[in-house]
């Protein structure tokens, strides 16, 4: 370290508001211990707990996890009925722990695909946790980024032929409110696990300004430790949102 740098303000962002994680290496979790695929599923679930309580310990305001891709579908057909029964079984099993710990559970996505059953156990699991004012849950299933845009400009033309939205007042801000995290702080941290550095049509017009970490752990592997060096990344970044880095440092805009 030279003094140059002992000259530089220390930059500590705090935690992140909204931590978005794409949860990506389940599957190879398994084969390489030689087990079926779905066995990592199961892994996963249990990293999704570790990673919920500590974010919820924290104080993180918004966790979203990408669970199912509107591109899964084309997986298998026997790991996407077990991903479905999976998906079913943990909400009925973790909705009441997720309640009793003030965490609010958000589903996004287009959940018509999904089989009726599963959209019940959905909506009740959305309505039990809908008064919980700690952390937001948001969990991605058969959700795509381009998907989110698509549906939003739709509702804004219908609104624009019923008269409801005058089209000159569409704009970046409007767009936004028709998406689905609308009332949601956008990602500050994007963390992808299983050493792909994508982001696989995940929340393609919220991360315009976010910081993403990339790690070559496997998903099922992926624990506070793993989670507290992506936090502690995120803090020594500089966030210019736009602007030079002098002007950061003159105006403390991190």
């Amino acid at each position: 370290m030279t003094a140059a740098d002992n000259d530089k303000p220390a930059i500590n962002n705090g935690n992140p508001r909204h931590i978005a994680i794409i949860m990506d290496g389940n599957g190879r979790w398994a084969q390489k211990r030689l087990m079926p695929r779905i066995m990592g599923h199961y892994a996963g679930v249990k990293a999704v707990r570790k990673i919920v309580e500590y974010c919820a310990k924290e104080n993180i305001e918004v966790l979203s996890l990408f669970a199912f891709s509107s591109e899964n579908w084309r997986r298998p057909q026997d790991e996407v009925s077990l991903l479905m029964e999976l998906f079913m079984n943990t909400l009925q099993s973790e909705v009441d722990k997720l309640d009793k710990n003030n965490i609010r559970l958000k589903i996004i996505g287009d959940k018509s695909a999904f089989p009726e059953k599963l959209r019940e156990k959905i909506a009740a699991a959305e309505g039990q946790t809908a008064q919980n004012d700690g952390l937001t849950l948001l969990i991605a299933a058969n959700y795509g980024g381009r998907w989110d845009i698509t549906q939003a400009l739709r509702q804004i033309v219908a609104g624009v032929k019923s008269g409801e939205i005058d089209e000159q007042a569409i704009s970046e801000q409007l767009v936004n409110q028709y998406l689905v995290t609308a009332e949601l702080p956008e990602p500050d941290l994007f963390i992808r696990s299983g050493g792909e550095e994508r982001i696989s049509n995940f929340l393609l017009w919220q991360l315009a300004y976010t910081e993403f970490y990339f790690t070559d752990a496997l998903w099922p592997d992926f624990d506070q430790q793993a989670l507290e060096k992506a936090i502690g990344s995120f803090k020594g970044r500089q966030r210019r949102f736009g602007h030079t880095g002098e002007q950061v440092i003159d105006n403390r805009v991190l």
